[in-house]
């Protein structure tokens, strides 16, 4: 059986709407390949499978689609509408589905959308679970599908939102409350609209609201993870001691202190594992993050005698990492964190929880909580490219080997392909910005003229 992706990426399957892979029929073919995957043919119980998804106007559509796949293949659907990716991975756990799937494109613009699937214990599903998909949406699989007898059947949960509230909270020590606090939170007009700002406000604090008008179009749209300059206005103009920025579909998130500033994956990671190893939750004194770390947050890390491990880009080479080690805290300079004390995927809302709970601890303010290092100059450009892979082209391993040499242990480059978009991510680190700026413009020039070639 052939290795070779047809449909999957590094986070599920993800494409513009409507265009191949994310359309009907593809959808419709996963709902069966999925549902007869999962089925335990020797257990006569109803299997079900949870379905959420974000704010995108395709998002009925592609729900369609699978739960008509689903049903056809004989499994029961449970259907929550809008609601945050972890909340789905929580919801299939506890309601004890066999699987749950994410309709969301995440950080993406509304024209695209994806489909993310979750295991019965709420884990993305392996490699090999994905190539065995792959292969059975490109097989026939009408003599499989259920007889008119065993056809599934769907309803919708209507209290989701109050057990995913209530989950999220349940993270919050119960010892404290965010009374006093002015909380600016940007929902990025995605997911987690309604629940998280419910929640903060549940705890006592006040709460500010961005970006929770979602019309089906402007989801990530000027707000949110990946554009938090609003954010930051927000904060500042209303006085606010903290904000909150999260994606899409909410499994990631970023913050602003009261001054402004933008605070990354990276430092949200050195605040709450250096609390967590302070309290004692942290026995095994590991954090798993991927290759974008900063080199800034290593060294930090090893003046509290933590180890950092990396991995490859992509939250589910994290989780799959702390699994395999046992660790409790893992994430993603881009706002990815997974605390699996509370969560099995990443979670934006919980995070700040825990970041908040310091706050209110400590009684200090966010820059002062959440400034633990001074990060290396970093910057990260992009080159869009069609056709082959312009990474194995020799110009390009050439000049790679050069910067490397130049940079010696005093820096790192990273050259990768885009797991989601047809993009080159270019990033270089070292200990001052000329040096980052140079070499990452000749790397880009010599990139982009094997791509014009």
């Amino acid at each position: 059986m052939s290795n070779q992706r047809v449909f999957f990426g590094t986070d599920g399957i993800r494409g513009t709407a409507n265009s191949n892979p994310m359309t009907v029929e593809v959808a419709q073919k996963l709902g069966q390949a999925v549902g007869l995957l999962f089925m335990d043919e020797g257990d006569q119980r109803r299997h079900q499978v949870l379905i959420g998804k974000d704010t995108r106007l395709s998002g009925y559509m592609i729900e369609s689609a699978l739960i008509a796949g689903f049903l056809s293949a004989g499994m029961d659907v449970i259907v929550v509408g809008p609601m945050p990716t972890p909340a789905i991975a929580m919801l299939t756990r506890s309601l004890r589905a066999d699987l749950g799937v994410m309709i969301s494109a995440s950080h993406n613009p509304y024209y695209d959308n994806g489909i993310k699937i979750f295991d019965r214990d709420g884990f993305k599903l392996s490699d090999a679970q994905e190539i065995e998909i792959e292969r059975l949406i490109q097989s026939d699989l009408s003599h499989r599908l259920a007889s008119p007898e065993h056809i599934g059947r769907a309803v919708r949960l209507d209290d989701a939102a109050g057990r995913y509230i209530e989950h999220a909270k349940a993270s919050f020590p119960r010892q404290y409350r965010l009374n006093g606090l002015k909380i600016v939170i940007d929902c990025a007009n995605g997911a987690a609209y309604k629940v998280a700002p419910a929640a903060l406000w549940e705890l006592g604090a006040e709460v500010i609201s961005l970006g929770c008008k979602p019309n089906g179009f402007n989801i990530n749209k000027n707000c949110g993870s990946t554009h938090p300059e609003a954010l930051c206005q927000a904060v500042i103009e209303h006085q606010a001691d903290i904000g909150i920025a999260l994606d899409g579909d909410a499994d990631r998130m970023l913050l602003v202190d009261e001054t402004g500033k933008v605070l990354d994956g990276d430092q949200i990671l050195a605040v709450i594992a250096s609390s967590w190893v302070e309290k004692g939750y942290m026995p095994n004194k590991n954090v798993v993050a991927t290759i974008m770390s900063n080199m800034g947050l290593e060294r930090f890390f090893k003046s509290q005698n933590i180890e950092l491990l990396r991995t490859q880009v992509g939250d589910r080479y994290v989780v799959e990492k702390m699994r395999e080690l046992g660790c409790i805290i893992g994430g993603e300079q881009s706002g990815h964190m997974i605390l699996s004390n509370f969560s099995t995927t990443g979670d934006g809302l919980i995070a700040a929880l825990q970041v908040l709970a310091v706050l209110v601890e400590r009684k200090e303010k966010a820059s002062v909580v959440c400034n633990k290092f001074s990060p290396f100059p970093q910057e990260l450009r992009n080159i869009r490219f069609q056709g082959s892979d312009p990474l194995t082209h020799e110009n390009v391993q050439n000049a790679l080997r050069e910067a490397e040499e130049q940079l010696g242990k005093d820096g790192r480059i990273i050259l990768r392909k885009s797991g989601t978009e047809p993009l080159i991510r270019v990033m270089a680190e070292a200990e001052d910005y000329a040096s980052v700026d140079r070499i990452l413009t000749h790397l880009c020039d010599v990139i982009q003229n094997v791509k014009d070639c």
